[in-house]
């Protein structure tokens, strides 16, 4: 099985690319897609669409999981997130993708036992899960954290919506 991870973003979104084979998982490919910041958010949702399509062609995942929404005390800011979720959706439709969504007290949960983890916890376990050679980033870590718990929940059947 691959899966694709995505910590979803309007100024840079994480994704993170694994392979699990068993019990054995794999980082093929992770970083941050970085957008330009100059452009109004809603002239950022193509150029996101576009960097995950060639991640997707370039790695062919065949699952993808997404951090689902969070509840907000700023509207404006969960709706244009919202906006950025549902590019990285249709991105993953197009290539068939089947998708999975988890809240990220689920992700923080099946990494490491609790559902408050700092963000600094969840970098330096999903590095050692993965055998990471380098620090891993912060939204790169939060999306491989998300492949990773999409792949063991797939291998006991209980997915988030």
């Amino acid at each position: 099985m691959i899966v694709l991870g995505i910590d979803p973003g309007t100024r840079k979104t994480g994704y993170g690319i694994i392979r699990k084979d068993g019990s054995r998982l794999t980082r093929l490919d992770s970083g941050v897609i970085l957008l330009n910041t100059k452009l109004p958010y809603e002239e950022r949702l193509p150029e996101l669409f576009d960097k995950l399509n060639e991640i997707i062609v370039t790695n062919g995942p065949t699952q993808g999981a997404v951090e689902s929404l969070f509840f907000s005390k700023n509207a404006s800011s969960a709706l244009k997130l919202g906006h950025a979720r549902g590019v990285i959706l249709l991105c993953m439709q197009r290539h068939a993708l089947s998708i999975a969504s988890y809240p990220p007290a689920m992700v923080k949960r099946s990494i490491i036992g609790g559902g408050r983890a700092e963000k600094t916890q969840i970098q330096r376990v999903v590095g050692a899960i993965l055998r990471a050679k380098s620090p891993l980033q912060e939204d790169e870590a939060d999306a491989l954290a998300i492949a990773i718990c999409h792949a063991n929940a797939s291998a006991i059947g209980a997915r988030g919506k």
